[in-house]
């Protein structure tokens, strides 16, 4: 059983003010927190706890109760391995989220912790910003001269203990220099601003040479969707909620629980933890609530920024991103059932995309792959992770200046062996390029009842029915982040008659073949009524 004061005082304001705390720190005490200090098989370090909150206290802030919270669970240990492997610190702007990891990072490297060559790295996707954390470090060190040169040697780029020759260092966002580092732990600041995991991955290769490794992400939500944040949280919501917590991860997320809340001044501080000791912070808060009744363009940035729970920064979205995480449920077993096929791509030296669309009662049903050009001009542009989405199976890179159609229709005739392909959609202007492959497997654009030639018009007449399947939480598709990303790519353009079609947000780096390859199937929907038939499955294709 472990016994630690600033624990229990904590536990005991939770308990006491719960209308101040959200649910996910309510979930991560009854789920993590609890449990373990039950445990007999934890060693909680109390001494090295306690010289941890003396000497950031004497030499850098006052820590407030949370803070002091969050820092017991660094150190404890099971056979001598930090339980936490990863701290996932998720507050509002302003909170002071450098302020509390800074000292910390500072006590870790020095001979008070007493790990050889303990070495930390602050992470961030601008110099600027790991180059403020590191200065916090810098400055304490500057002004107190005489006490701290003896024991550390320090410049404007690191900081190094002169005993255990631990570092401290801010890092440039160029990941390629940075391979093969060893790092005791790494800081990672501002995650939210990554859209893929590139330097994120580099940086955690260096790990687990040094003893006691760990990782410690900071940072407020932000506009990028479907990119490495938002992936953490969806693993820490399902870690919160009681899956195995295998990964060691510990995240204390703060926000508000639902978007009316950002209309009561007393549910801020559950995104905001830090505003029961900073007046001013309650009055900077208040000054941006007020600026959005003169500017409501500016509730997008209030919502992610101080309430932790974005809303979409662009009015004309296809789907809001609410409704897309929706789509991430269970798919049934559709072996042997009827399906319609959507294709869809701009240029074969891009992306290129295939749906096949299943009905079930009122769900909407999607299996789905992707093929991305290796020599895509746009490459450069598109800050996805292609690799992570390969790895997952979800897309495949062609090593070749084009994407060749045949791929495409021997992915689909594969499918075909498992479901009864009933139609293929496919856009008017795209079906001359890969005609030849699709008679191939046995599908003629000359046939209406085998191939649908989608028009405008078309796309029009669904929007509606599309819009009306994600709002009622009617479209799964499973844990696919790709077509998650190419949905929240996607937006409503105005056409003919007051009606919408779909286009791109922004058409270099935001791509949406598959959700177009979606909005095709949705064109001929009609023909999954009687899904449930027994299904004829191609017993051979000759490709």
């Amino acid at each position: 059983m472990i016994s630690c004061k600033e624990i229990d005082e904590y536990l005991k304001h939770c308990k006491e003010n719960p209308e101040k705390i959200n649910e996910d720190r309510k979930l991560l005490i009854k789920n993590i927190v609890e449990p373990l200090l039950a445990r007999d098989d934890v060693f909680f370090d109390s001494e090295t706890y306690y010289k941890c909150i003396s000497y950031c206290e004497r030499w850098y802030y006052k820590l407030f109760p949370y803070q002091k919270f969050i820092y017991a669970f660094v150190f404890m240990y099971k056979d001598d391995i930090p339980i936490f492997k990863t701290f996932i610190i998720l507050m509002g702007r302003g909170n002071g989220k450098d302020g509390m990891m800074s000292p910390l990072m500072n006590f870790l490297q020095s001979r008070l912790y007493g790990v050889d060559k303990y070495g930390i790295d602050i992470v961030a996707t601008s110099e600027e910003q790991s180059q403020d954390t590191f200065n916090i470090v810098y400055d304490t060190l500057e002004n107190n001269k005489r006490k701290f040169e003896k024991y550390f040697y320090w410049n404007k780029e690191i900081i190094i203990d002169k005993k255990t020759k631990g570092f401290y260092r801010y890092n440039t966002s160029n990941a390629k220099t940075k391979d093969g580092k060893k790092d005791g732990a790494i800081l990672f600041n501002e995650y939210h601003a990554y859209e893929n995991d590139n330097q994120i991955k580099v940086f955690q290769s260096g790990l687990g040479k040094i003893k006691h490794s760990r990782i410690f992400i900071i940072t407020t939500n932000g506009y990028v969707r479907g990119g490495p944040l938002d992936e953490l949280l969806n693993v820490c919501e399902k870690i919160l909620k009681g899956m195995p917590n295998t990964v060691r991860y510990y995240p204390f997320l703060c926000r508000i629980d639902n978007k009316e809340e950002a209309e009561d001044e007393k549910k801020w501080i559950k995104a905001n933890p830090s505003l029961e000791y900073m007046p001013n912070l309650l009055n900077e808060i208040k000054t941006d609530y007020e600026e959005i009744k003169l500017y409501p363009s500016k509730k997008s940035e209030f919502m992610t920024k101080r309430m932790n729970l974005p809303e979409q920064k662009e009015e004309n979205v296809a789907v809001e991103w609410s409704l897309i995480e929706k789509t991430n449920k269970e798919v049934i077993n559709l072996e042997g059932k009827s399906c319609v096929c959507g294709i869809d791509y701009a240029s074969l030296s891009d992306f290129a995309s295939v749906f096949l669309l299943f009905k079930d009662k009122n769900k909407y049903y999607g299996i789905t792959h992707s093929w991305f050009c290796k020599y895509s001009k746009d490459k450069k542009r598109i800050q996805a992770p292609i690799k992570n989405w390969e790895e997952r199976g979800l897309l495949t890179e062609v090593d070749n200046v084009e994407i060749n159609p045949d791929l495409i229709f021997y992915w689909i005739s594969e499918k075909a062996r498992m479901y009864n392909i009933k139609k293929m959609a496919i856009d008017n202007f795209r079906y001359a390029l890969v005609s030849k492959s699709m008679n191939t497997i046995g599908f003629d654009a000359k046939n209406k009842d085998q191939v649908k030639l989608v028009r405008p018009s078309d796309i029009a007449k669904i929007q509606p029915v599309i819009e009306s399947v994600f709002t009622n939480q009617n479209i799964i598709w499973g844990d696919n982040p790709l077509m998650r990303w190419f949905t929240n790519n996607t937006k409503l353009v105005p056409w003919q008659n007051n009606t919408k079609v779909f286009g791109k947000i922004e058409p270099k780096s935001r791509k949406t073949d598959g959700f177009m390859a979606f909005v095709a199937a949705m064109t001929i929907s009609e023909e999954l009524d009687n899904i449930n038939e027994n299904a004829q499955i191609f017993d051979s294709i000759d490709f």
